[in-house]
């Protein structure tokens, strides 16, 4: 009858505190060593809701039994991020240069998350490899800035792939689809956009059930839209092929060194990027 389901209720998903509390019921009864630290775990997961962080908290310590520890680290916890988010290892097929170029955009640039590892073993939920940014404090908003930063990323492993094979593959479609709906969101809904300023030209439908949504503006405005669109993601990609031009030693020397590894920490990345020739090493060549 009118009125007996009026009431909404919306459950967000947790925020930081949240989900640091959530991890801390569930680690109550599981025995942990002083590497341990919630909180950064915490910061890793952004979006992740209950079930998730308790899924993560089990495959840490079934991950700590199969290698016959009775207790469980941070490592443990952080290979128990990736097996919830993005799948387990396959390990049958190891392939792709171009989180390379991923992390080392990421690193050249400013606005953006620290590299914490890369990996080019393939994962069960589709991944052939990826890189994983984790941020040092919890974000709701982002600047202008640092969405151009994050389409130049997500464009960063094509750009690999061109420079080093002078080909491109299949491989980076969900980046483009990333980077165009990043675009399209800045000058749609963002109000990024000089030529358009803060105008709504994109309606959200149903946010909480696929959040599909549907322009509201004039067919030659779409039009306009669309090629704006096109010019950002361009921008973005020429972006990431100059920044990996100019440090092309560094892309192959981080590429053959993450062939021989398969999965390198962000500190590893890093010491190799800032990493100075020597002297003995610049005569040899």
């Amino acid at each position: 009858r009118p009125g007996r389901f009026d009431r909404r209720i919306i459950v967000d998903k947790p925020d930081l505190k949240g989900r640091v509390d959530i991890l801390k019921v569930h680690a109550k009864d599981v025995r942990m060593d002083e590497s341990v630290d919630l909180e950064a775990i915490a910061l890793a997961t952004s979006g992740a809701v209950g079930s998730d962080l308790a899924n993560m908290i089990n495959e840490a310590a079934i991950n700590a039994v199969k290698h016959g520890r009775q207790v469980v680290s941070q490592k443990d916890l952080f290979e128990a991020v990736e097996v919830v988010l993005v799948g387990k290892e396959k390990k049958d097929r190891i392939m792709s240069e171009e989180e390379v170029g991923h992390a080392l955009v990421t690193a050249l640039q400013k606005n953006t998350e620290p590299v914490q590892k890369i990996t080019i073993v393939p994962r069960t939920m589709g991944a052939l490899g990826y890189v994983m940014q984790t941020p040092e404090e919890e974000k709701f908003l982002n600047t202008k800035k640092e969405l151009e930063a994050m389409i130049v990323v997500a464009l960063g492993g094509r750009a690999a792939e061109e420079i080093v094979f002078d080909t491109v593959t299949t491989g980076a479609s969900n980046d483009i689809e990333q980077a165009t709906k990043l675009s399209r969101a800045m000058i749609t809904r963002y109000g990024m956009s000089s030529r358009f300023g803060m105008v709504a030209l994109e309606t959200q439908n149903n946010p909480y059930l696929g959040g599909d949504s549907s322009l509201s503006c004039s067919p030659q405005t779409a039009a306009d839209i669309d090629q704006m669109v096109v010019d950002t993601v361009k921008h973005g990609y020429d972006t990431a092929m100059d920044l990996l031009e100019k440090n092309q030693k560094k892309l192959h020397e981080l590429a053959k060194y993450l062939y021989e590894k398969e999965t390198i920490t962000g500190e590893e990345f890093m010491q190799i990027l800032t990493r100075t020739e020597t002297l003995e090493e610049a005569e040899g060549k």
